[in-house]
């Protein structure tokens, strides 16, 4: 029997147990459409291929299995671009499925066909941060190509696949006897581990240190090891800094946690990590600002520190440190075995008081010296109060979005995150205009809990018609707009080094300028509120997370730049030799 590839592609979608196809229309994908139609997928239609990826990228970073965006050729699949080039830089499984001009047009540069270097290359435009792109020129290929899509996608380090479609290939009938055979294929392969040998030998290493660290990367949540790796820390009570990718890998309430590394870490942080003899890092590609731009005065500093690395991708292993010890492994397995190991030969575990209260007087300092901003009536708002109002109207298990600037390293560096895998930020690319559209993605994989984008109006306003698509489905996501009239780490930088603000303020006529978002959203048919005071903005955040709707909060703050006490050399690049970060631009905010 034969059928449509089109209909045949929903049954196989149907069979995987996707529930969602994020997407926007093109003449190369209605086939797709009109079968969808007829499926209990849900496909969820957007104003902008970028929004579609960004949901996709929150989709699957909450149930952690590849999403399924479904492009047009041309202005469709480069819309979507960077949407799904953020998703790979941060490992976030993903299936595209691009249309593209129909087979018997090659070379003819049909509408919209990107093909001035080469005919039917569309799908190299992924290429650089692709897993993997196919081209499918024969419609009996398309079942095979489609399992390899996904299994590579979820497989390893996670990632990005396309699979490009010529229209007439949609079209086209096959034997269906070529889809059904994958149903005797396993869809979901067996991870690696270590071996019993190396963690016995990497927990004798941690037992053995006087003053160990666990450094742990975006890898755990993804993996979602962090229960192996608090059993660990618990067993042998050994402190666990982070990569911004890694918060909430450990709870931030957790009496071993030290938090944040890098130029947006504190000193206190930064300095255990530089002082320890030996660190395990997990997950971790140790990214640049997360290791003060490698320079070893600062977070880290290897060697004399000798360091164990555990990841599922070779390649990271030794990229930017020497490993005395490396091992490829799934990160669950891996963090399993050591619990394993280290519960037969180091019995009773470790118990280390001393560390448990340096920790937690470092951790009550900077609370205390944070308090008189988190507790600030100033208007426009303080963001540390901006985001102590947040932390403490939420939920323990709330989701939460964020975009770049303040509302990314300032989260990173002094929000409480309680559970693992509630956090999720724009790491690799570090994307303006993730935060917003991701929120809805993540409420559409999990309807039951609360989901709080905390973005900056620079984020927001890259593409604020995806209220529409929030307001057609329903998707009750909260948007705490942290509105600075500016791009504005951005602005604080060019302000501390060049004495000018120029192309990173919002103006008009001189004076600082912001739409009304709030309107906004109301023009979309979401309900908005422009806070006007800071007693104002808590108690209209709990009524709009009791309401269960989609609702903008559009809140003006000051911008004053994140405490920074690590490094990033591209200061050195701005300013040589002047230890020159930030500055504020909160009088400027303000029309002062």
């Amino acid at each position: 029997m034969r059928k449509l590839i089109s209909h045949q592609l929903v049954k196989y979608l149907e069979a995987r147990g996707v529930e969602h196809v994020f997407g926007l229309c093109g003449h190369t994908n209605i086939a797709v459409l009109a079968e969808l139609e007829k499926s209990p997928i849900e496909f969820i239609n957007v104003r902008h291929e970028q929004i579609a990826a960004h949901m996709a990228d929150g989709y699957a970073r909450v149930k952690r299995k590849a999403s399924v965006l479904l492009s047009h050729l041309g202005p469709g699949l480069t819309n979507a671009c960077t949407g799904v080039a953020n998703a790979a830089l941060d490992s976030i499984p993903m299936v595209v499925i691009a249309g593209d001009v129909p087979t018997h047009y090659h070379g003819k540069h049909p509408h919209q066909e990107v093909n001035l270097h080469a005919d039917a290359s569309q799908h190299e435009i992924y290429r650089p941060f692709a897993k993997r792109t196919w081209r499918v020129d024969q419609p009996d290929l398309f079942p095979e190509i489609l399992e390899k899509a996904f299994t590579l996608a979820e497989s390893g380090r996670p990632g990005i696949v396309l699979i490009d479609v010529p229209m007439d290939i949609f079209s086209r009938e096959v034997d269906v006897e070529l889809f059904d055979r994958l149903r005797a294929n396993t869809k979901a392969l067996r991870k690696p581990s270590i071996d019993e040998g190396t963690a016995v030998e990497i927990v004798k290493r941690l037992a053995g240190a006087k003053r160990p660290v666990i450094y742990a990367g975006g890898g755990i949540n993804i993996a979602g090891a962090a229960p192996e790796l608090r059993e660990l820390v618990d067993y042998l009570q050994i402190p666990v800094a982070h990569s911004l990718m890694g918060k909430g890998a450990l709870p931030d309430d957790h009496p071993f946690i030290l938090g944040m590394t890098g130029f947006w870490g504190t000193r206190f942080i930064n300095e255990q990590c530089r002082a320890a003899d030996v660190v395990l890092g997990v997950g971790t590609r140790f990214s640049e600002a997360d290791c003060s731009s490698w320079e070893s005065e600062y977070t880290f500093n290897f060697p004399p520190t000798r360091l164990i690395h555990i990841d599922i991708d070779p390649a990271e292993i030794g990229r930017n440190y020497p490993a005395e010890i490396g091992a490829v492994s799934d990160l669950k397995q891996a963090l399993a075995a050591l619990v394993r190991a280290a519960r037969v030969h180091v019995p009773g575990g470790i118990k280390r008081p001393e560390v448990a209260a340096e920790l937690a007087a470092a951790r009550a300092s900077f609370i205390e010296g944070n308090r008189k901003h988190a507790t600030s009536d100033v208007f426009p708002m303080r963001p540390e109060r901006i985001l102590a109002d947040v932390r403490a109207a939420l939920p323990r298990d709330a989701l939460i979005t964020t975009d770049v600037g303040w509302n990314k390293n300032g989260v990173g560096q002094q929000f409480p995150i309680l559970q693992p895998g509630t956090i999720f930020t724009p790491g690799g690319l570090a994307t303006m205009g993730f935060g917003a559209p991701a929120a809805l993605g993540a409420k559409l994989a999990a309807p039951e809990r609360v989901v709080v984008a905390l973005v900056g109006d620079g984020g927001f306003g890259q593409n604020p018609a995806m209220l529409a698509t929030a307001f057609e489905r329903d998707i009750g996501v909260v948007w705490v707009i942290m509105n600075n009239f500016a791009y504005g780490t951005i602005a604080g930088l060019e302000k501390a080094h060049y004495g000018t603000t120029y192309g990173t303020v919002f103006e008009k006529d001189g004076k600082p300028y912001s739409p009304d978002y709030a309107a906004i959203a109301k023009a979309y048919g979401i309900d908005g509120l422009k806070v006007a005071s800071a007693a104002e903005f808590k108690p209209a955040l709990e009524r709009a997370i009791k309401a269960g709707k989609p609702f903008v909060l559009d809140v003006a703050m000051l911008n004053e730049p994140v405490p920074t006490a690590g490094h990033w050399n591209i200061m050195d690049i701005y300013s040589p030799g002047k230890k020159v970060h930030h500055a504020s631009t909160a009088g400027a905010a303000l029309g002062d």
